[in-house]
């Protein structure tokens, strides 16, 4: 008699038993079924109406501010994306500079600041210093990041000629067709961060920071800071800004004016 051992007979569980067949497989195992979807995971595939209605229809207040929290925030990051302007650094030439400069510091892109102009910041850089290399990256993040603000680059010596290496990187702040501050040397001193360059922008007038709707969580925390300091947070960035440069800056066009006037929109 031939012996099936895949059978499920009495006769071939009692050879299992004695070690004459070997074990039956264990029968696959039943996969589970996936977790759920998060609140979050659902909101993140939905319209803004769609969040709007998911708001509405929770029966928990809690669920409800969270979802409204959520497309608040939705919100303000496409109108963000919608009104913004740059976002990114633009390369420039010489003869570039007063149309893309300065004349473009008069114009209103932004509604909420009609009259103000536009926020350019004018880079001046060389490759192969590491505080220019470092100090451009920098410059890259904040364009991304202030997208309302214009940011140019060029080089050192070819916006004013024989620019000394140890004048680089410099940054020329204009607003309304105005020159509103002149960096010199970022970070020739010691390594500088990104948030010390970001608030000396914001304190020249360069990047208006856009309003963003506060959450719950973040008006209780501004309150109970508000009772303890009122200017701790513009002393901190007034702080930054007296420390970029240890004198003020020299404008190095003006000892070239007599050798060649035809420069005579680079005289800062």
């Amino acid at each position: 008699m031939a012996v099936k051992p895949d059978e499920d007979t009495e006769f071939n569980d009692a050879l299992r038993k004695h070690g004459i067949l070997p074990p039956k497989e264990a029968p696959p195992r039943t996969p589970s079924p996936p977790p759920s979807p998060s609140l979050h995971d659902t909101m993140e595939g939905l319209t803004l109406d769609e969040l709007k209605e998911l708001a509405e229809d929770q029966g928990d207040d809690d669920v409800e501010r969270i979802v409204e929290q959520f497309r608040q925030q939705r919100l303000a990051e496409l109108n963000k994306l919608r009104d913004a302007r740059f976002g990114r650094v633009y390369p420039i030439g010489r003869d570039d500079y007063t149309r893309e400069v300065t004349d473009a510091s008069s114009v209103d892109h932004d509604e909420e600041h009609k009259g103000k102009g536009t926020g350019v910041v004018c880079f001046l850089y060389k490759d192969g210093i590491p505080r220019s290399d470092m100090t451009f990256e920098h410059i890259r993040i904040l364009a991304q990041r202030h997208p309302h603000t214009k940011f140019v680059s060029i080089v050192g010596d070819k916006c004013i000629p024989n620019l000394p290496d140890t004048r680089v990187p410099m940054l020329i702040i204009y607003r309304n067709g105005d020159v509103l501050n002149q960096i010199v040397s970022w970070g020739a001193d010691r390594e500088r961060k990104i948030e010390e360059l970001e608030a000396v922008l914001i304190l020249a007038g360069a990047i208006i920071p856009q309003q963003q709707p506060p959450s719950r969580s973040q008006k209780d925390s501004d309150d109970e800071e508000d009772d303890e300091s009122d200017d701790e947070p513009s002393s901190r960035m007034r702080s930054a800004a007296t420390r970029t440069n240890g004198r003020s800056a020299k404008n190095i066009r003006n000892s070239k004016k007599d050798e060649d006037d035809s420069d005579s929109d680079f005289d800062l």
